[in-house]
């Protein structure tokens, strides 16, 4: 009798609730790296119409081995070889739905590998990211006009985002939706005091945001320097307001991931005594 080898997705399953445990434990075996898909499972669950999102699952033999979070972002965590093989198979039958494919860069590099012939050509590639960390204080002094956003003042704040999502990601937020959905983030990043900018005569000059948080890590995002301002190095003050703030009230390491390509990013990043600590790919479609 001809037997017929299952497809590499059958040792994938969809997790639930009764899997948030050992998922946050496979999270947690590397924090700064893993910070947004913990995140989002701490805050919303593993339930897929609140977490906006699959969680899928590599078990091969019973055990809960690699992850991967299949919403607007696929993000592979802490996937092995086989489980890379898995999960493209699972995504590939299931049709994409995301806006990219983003993780550690080992992971995205295979993974994409097996996407690429069915879903490419991507719009754009970032394959070196490197994630970074600051263990400790700032090096440099804090600006101290730098603070939080309050909730009134989303509407000076508001441009400076579009500005720099539409730098970074190559497209505005704008689109599709009118902004709807990117205000409403912003809204609640403002609510929860994560949100801080430099603000003079109503125009913003410095701004980042805390996107992911876990109790062991917050993931800045989202920093930009007013376009006529840049040069002046407000950037690296502006960050290490950030950092002892968040480190104080958010999350004890900070961290955050910049385009290799940034080297005034990076190098400003490094001022304020942030260091590498690994490194993501993104393919953005």
């Amino acid at each position: 009798m001809l037997r017929v080898k299952p497809p590499w997705s059958a040792s994938v399953r969809l997790l639930d609730e009764r899997d948030r445990g050992a998922v946050l434990a496979i999270c947690d075996r590397d924090p700064v790296t893993n910070v947004f898909v913990s995140s989002r499972i701490r805050s919303l669950g593993l339930e897929p119409g609140r977490l906006g999102a699959q969680m899928w699952g590599h078990a091969p033999n019973g055990r809960l081995e690699s992850l991967c979070y299949s919403g607007a972002n696929l993000v592979p965590v802490a996937a092995t070889p086989d489980a890379v093989v898995a999960f493209a198979d699972r995504a590939l039958r299931q049709g994409r739905r995301c806006s990219s494919v983003v993780g550690s860069a080992s992971a995205v590099q295979s993974l994409w590998g097996l996407l690429r012939p069915h879903w490419g050509p991507a719009r754009e590639i970032r394959p070196v990211q490197p994630v970074m960390v600051t263990p400790g204080p700032p090096l440099v002094p804090p600006d101290p006009l730098v603070r939080r956003v309050r909730p009134d003042e989303i509407d000076i704040l508001w441009p400076a985002c579009v500005a720099m999502f539409t730098e970074e990601v190559g497209v505005s937020p704008t689109i599709g939706d009118g902004g709807a959905s990117y205000r409403a983030r912003l809204e609640q990043l403002i609510r929860s005091g994560r949100a801080f900018a430099r603000i003079e005569g109503g125009e913003v000059i410095f701004k980042a945001e805390i996107g992911a948080v876990t109790p062991q890590v917050c993931q800045v995002q989202g920093v930009w320097v007013r376009p006529r301002s840049r040069g002046q190095g407000l950037a690296a003050p502006g960050m290490a307001a950030v950092v002892v703030e968040a480190a104080r009230s958010i999350a004890p390491l900070v961290s955050l991931y910049v385009n290799d390509f940034n080297t005034p990013a990076r190098a400003a990043y490094r001022r304020v005594g942030f260091t590498e600590a690994g490194q993501l790919m993104s393919v953005l479609f």
